[in-house]
């Protein structure tokens, strides 16, 4: 992840990082990824290509200092390399949590 924004800072102050991590259902981010994520990213083992551009989730979730919550309140700010989806906190925590599970 890049150097977190004034929106992003906003967000957590507002929200708090605990509550989007609470109740995260990791099948649900899986359908979400596999409908909305997999044009860019491979989102799972058994996608063969996506864009060169967006990293594999596997490689999200490798980095030292993965945070699953962290990722759902950077999924909930628009940025310029991807798409604003438009995701409700408890969909940004649902695909964090199967973002996460591809460790």
């Amino acid at each position: 992840m890049t150097k977190l924004s004034p929106a992003f800072l906003a967000l957590v102050a507002t929200f708090g990082m605990s509550e989007l991590a609470g109740a995260a259902d990791a099948a649900k981010g899986e359908m979400m990824a596999r409908r909305w994520c997999a044009a860019c990213h491979v989102v799972a083992p058994d996608q063969t290509s996506g864009n060169t551009q967006a990293p594999p989730f596997s490689a999200i979730a490798g980095k030292p200092g993965f945070d699953a919550a962290q990722l759902a309140l950077f999924l909930l700010v628009p940025h310029p390399q991807m798409p604003d989806m438009g995701f409700s906190r408890n969909e940004a925590a649902d695909l964090a949590a199967y973002i996460a599970s591809q460790k």
